[in-house]
């Protein structure tokens, strides 16, 4: 535990509130973009730890809360085929479609497996030839590397047998659709920590710049969050809008080189679907055509799907930083853990779990 310790002490916790109540004069909203960061300001009460003028709005970092309801719908429709082996991380499985989810596809018999790496998904395809593997492919740049690796890979091997369900979104156009909203609050933004490792920091100074916010690229732990918090407070009070590394201890500015190699070889951007937030240009990433026939849309012929979003789901106006979930009428009532009607309910990243998991607003 000693490297965890050491970014979760309370002295230099303590520290960093201190420093934040001196130089902050006016009220602030910022917004952290990662799920994960989400986490950890609400598991330890960071935001009630800060001054009254600081308001803490929490973005659509969740990769699986922001996974569309038609995409979902087309996983359903996949694994329920028996010829189909579906591999997918653990935390879609409960995510709900229009009707029913991936765990209950599986409990009624559909071969769905939980893996650990998309690698995994490739094995699976080479020791089940006679099967269909298909992987989905959920997420932010983070994950795209270790995507794009599997699909590589398959085709090198030459497996014939295996695809991906894709639905990768990206960070900088939805900061973008954020801040374009004339009902937005958002004045700075802490930004994930681990999507700068892959991508670097370049494609945030224009956004900076254009909209005149501060960008801090932030980590995960408490500390990590204060020090970005302190660092944006400072920029806002100072009227400086720059984007600054606190993560440095990790992300370099022009990031993986190597890892955005293999994603611009396999992937191209195109424009996506984010769940609660309707359509973004530019904003993910599709298959490239020389890796079409690994496209497991256009492997099974499917059509688009149209589905409705639960109406009584506030889930797009909390990851705009419109509203808290508490301010969700179905919050704790409809929608729990144990039976969530919205997606950020069912992530252990997403928002709204977080809040009725810790409860501390």
């Amino acid at each position: 535990m000693k490297y965890l310790d050491e970014y979760r002490d309370p002295e230099v916790a303590r520290h960093y509130v201190t420093a934040i109540e001196k130089i902050t004069t006016k009220p602030w909203t910022i917004m952290e973009i990662c799920g994960g960061q989400t986490h950890a300001i609400v598991r330890y009460g960071i935001q009630n730890m800060l001054p009254g003028e600081i308001t803490l709005v929490h973005g659509p970092g969740c990769p699986v809360c922001v996974t569309p309801i038609e995409k979902i719908d087309k996983a359903l429709e996949i694994a329920a085929r028996p010829e189909v082996i579906f591999c997918s991380f653990g935390d879609m499985l409960r995510v709900p479609g229009s009707v029913t989810d991936l765990l209950s596809v599986r409990a009624e018999g559909g071969d769905v497996r939980v893996i650990y790496s998309p690698l995994d998904a490739v094995q699976v395809a080479r020791d089940n030839p006679h099967k269909e593997i298909v992987f989905f492919a959920v997420g932010f740049e983070t994950t795209a590397p270790g995507n794009a690796m599997a699909v590589y890979q398959a085709r090198e091997m030459g497996l014939k047998n295996f695809s991906l369900l894709v639905s990768h979104v990206l960070v900088p156009p939805v900061m973008e659709s954020i801040l374009s909203n004339p009902d937005g609050k958002v004045q700075g933004f802490l930004a994930a920590g681990h999507v700068c490792t892959v991508m670097g920091m370049d494609a945030y100074v224009p956004i900076a710049a254009k909209y005149k916010v501060p960008i801090v690229v932030t980590g995960f732990e408490p500390l990590d969050i204060l020090q970005g918090l302190y660092m944006c407070i400072r920029q806002l009070e100072a009227g400086r809008r720059q984007v600054e590394n606190q993560y440095s201890r990790v992300v370099e500015a022009h990031g993986n080189r190597s890892a955005q190699q293999l994603i611009s070889e396999v992937f191209q951007v195109i424009p996506r679907q984010w769940r609660g937030l309707g359509e973004i240009p530019q904003s993910g990433w599709g298959l490239a055509p020389a890796y079409a026939d690994y496209d497991a849309e256009r492997h099974f012929g499917l059509t688009e799907i149209l589905p409705e979003e639960s109406s009584d789901c506030i889930s797009g106006e909390i990851m705009q930083g419109l509203k808290k979930p508490v301010q969700c009428p179905a919050f704790g009532i409809k929608c729990t853990p144990d039976h969530p009607i919205g997606a950020p309910m069912v992530s252990t990243e997403g928002a709204c779990s977080a809040y009725y998991r810790y409860g501390n607003e």
